[in-house]
């Protein structure tokens, strides 16, 4: 997870409703305004950034780490750019070092997840009604739900976001949220298992290219076309159906398949 019309607040928006926050803070009385405040009004002005530079950089950092581990290790579609086999023990070395950077990447962001929120509490963060409440107990629980998310991607080439979806919708996210957030999530889970892929030698290109035109055809037509009418109607449940229509007519799919061949 830019167009223009993204940075335009709707009507009943989170983005909306974290503006309208901001501003009854800055039409405050200087002389009322605490210290408290002051960190009320910061949280929120930092959650009302849409590109968050930080983030994207670690988002960055983290995918090109793991590319150029990947590049490393030999495959059937690319030799290791260092001559590493895949009967040395320094192919093991770089296994296990994948999982040590995706799963440090995990535990740091969690670990900024519990402290963000604590701090939020202690000022009193005027949180949204659907906003998620992070503690240990939750990042626990989806945390395993987004490992079986990656696994499945990585077993049949899906993004996680047919896992990751329905598990954000359970957490009472705002759709736009969740819609948001499984787009860059697929971004990133589908990026990584098709370099992973390409150097096991398994992509059938002609295949691999049509199917990414296709795909970022439907992509840009959804995200205009169902954008401009949520914006219209306020309507974001819409997203939800939409989900539910596409989990729906896989799973009517792979039975069919099933009993038919």
């Amino acid at each position: 997870s830019g167009h223009a019309e993204e940075n335009v607040a709707v009507e009943g928006s989170p983005l909306k409703q974290q503006q309208e926050q901001t501003n009854d803070y800055e039409t405050m009385s200087k002389h009322s305004i605490t210290e408290e405040d002051e960190l009320r009004k910061k949280y929120l002005e930092e959650d009302m950034h849409q590109y968050p530079r930080n983030k994207i950089i670690a988002l960055s950092v983290l995918w090109i780490g793991l590319f150029f581990i990947t590049l490393f290790k030999d495959g059937k579609g690319v030799d290791s750019i260092v001559g590493l086999q895949c009967n040395s023990h320094w192919y093991i070395v770089l296994i296990v070092l994948q999982f040590l950077w995706l799963g440090g990447f995990a535990m740091f962001f969690g670990f900024v997840l519990l402290r963000k929120q604590n701090e939020r509490e202690k000022v009193r963060y005027p949180y949204l009604h659907d906003d998620p409440v992070w503690d240990k107990k939750s990042l626990r629980f989806y945390g395993s739900f987004t490992f079986v998310g990656g696994i499945v991607a990585g077993l049949i080439g899906i993004g996680g976001g047919m896992v990751l979806g329905p598990l954000m919708l359970v957490m009472q996210v705002d759709p736009r949220v969740s819609s948001a957030t499984n787009a860059t999530m697929i971004m990133l889970i589908s990026s990584s298992v098709a370099v992973i892929f390409v150097i096991s030698g398994l992509v059938p290109w002609s295949y691999a290219i049509f199917y990414f035109f296709v795909c970022l055809v439907g992509a840009l037509f959804g995200k205009s076309r169902i954008d401009n009418y949520i914006q219209r109607t306020g309507r974001a449940s819409m997203l939800i159906f939409i989900l539910a229509t596409i989990i729906g007519l896989a799973t009517i799919g792979c039975f069919v398949i099933m009993f038919t061949h």
